[in-house]
């Protein structure tokens, strides 16, 4: 943790339940500020701010990026809109804390990137999950050998979601259970394994054309295999497991938004559990924060080019489930 006193001046795009459960999370660290928030409803914004006194409310999500008390915004809205939005962040000379997917694609992702790297501002994916501080101790249980060489991951996530949430039924919003649901297992994927050499997946599409239930075996060069499960249409088991040639990791389920997890090396079982602080989006709260302090335009937990090379193998899947590019 930084020990520069400069307090992080926060607004947040869009006013839906995330944006509520960030803004709770914000509360919760020590120099991170909320000041404003945006809407393309100024009723929206009013309400949304009246809940978390103090914070201004503006009309517009321009009228947001053009706010001068704000260092950095986080962008809420579904994946579809994340280029529009992110843009018009950038172009108002904010840092961007973005949710994810990234974006609807490899494309829009890179061209997000390039363009916060062009004017030297800050920008992530808000992929809470590797900040989490189990996932960074189970990640560096595995690179000190505790595994040895991890050769076996599986990672499946899934629930029913409701008709009510309308960004996962409706195509113009970006539905989609990769996006939404599967970016979790493939992010951890990558985490352990780094870069697959292939990608087989298969699966099902809605009557819409978006995938609804799924899966992928990933390979690598290591000799590893990562087996992959996502879907909005049932409940899942939420575990993910990481099995080397000396142990075992099993992540306590969910696995994304994790509070532990137990490694066994023979007849030795230990669990290990972090402290997560609200909901746990604190801590990538914390670490832009940080990052912002002390004048990086990119975290190390938060990396661009992953964040990059995971909509990459997302293009994949979806090309290989069958899903038109949107």
């Amino acid at each position: 943790m930084s020990t520069n006193p400069r307090t992080i001046r926060w607004g947040i795009l869009a006013t839906g339940r995330i944006a509520e459960h960030f803004a709770k999370d914000l509360a919760l660290v020590e120099g991170s500020e909320l000041v404003a928030v945006g809407s393309r409803r100024l009723e929206a914004a009013t309400e949304f701010a009246e809940r978390f006194g103090g914070v201004r409310a503006h009309g517009s999500y321009e009228a947001l990026a053009a706010d001068p008390e704000v260092d950095v915004i986080y962008v809420a809205t579904p994946h579809s809109r994340h280029l529009e939005d992110v843009m018009v962040c950038l172009e108002g000379g904010k840092h961007v804390l973005c949710e994810k997917s990234l974006a609807m694609n490899a494309v829009d992702a890179e061209t997000m990137i390039s363009e916060a790297r062009s004017r030297g501002l800050f920008f992530a994916e808000a992929m809470w999950t590797r900040t989490n501080p189990n996932t960074r101790k189970m990640l560096q249980l595995i690179k000190d050998g505790a595994i040895g060489t991890p050769l076996q991951v599986r990672a499946e996530l899934g629930f029913a979601a409701e008709a009510e949430k309308v960004r996962m039924w409706d195509p113009a919003l970006g539905a989609s259970a990769l996006l939404d649901v599967g970016i979790y297992p493939v992010t951890f994927a990558y985490l352990v394994l780094g870069e697959p050499t292939s990608i087989v997946a298969n699966g099902v599409l809605s009557d819409q054309g978006f995938d609804l239930n799924a899966g992928a075996t990933l390979t690598y060069a290591s000799g590893a295999v990562a087996n992959l499960a996502w879907n909005q249409v049932s409940h899942s088991d939420n575990r993910a497991s990481i099995a080397g040639d000396l142990g075992l990791i099993e992540v306590h389920p969910a696995f994304h938004e994790t509070t532990g997890f137990t490694y066994s090396k023979g007849e030795l079982l230990e669990t290990y559990e972090e402290p997560v602080t609200g909901r746990g989006y604190s801590h990538e709260i914390a670490e832009v924060a940080d990052c912002l302090r002390e004048g990086h335009t990119e975290s190390a937990l938060l990396p661009q080019d992953e964040s990059l090379a995971i909509m990459k193998h997302m293009d994949e899947i979806l090309r290989q489930l069958g899903v038109t590019p949107r």
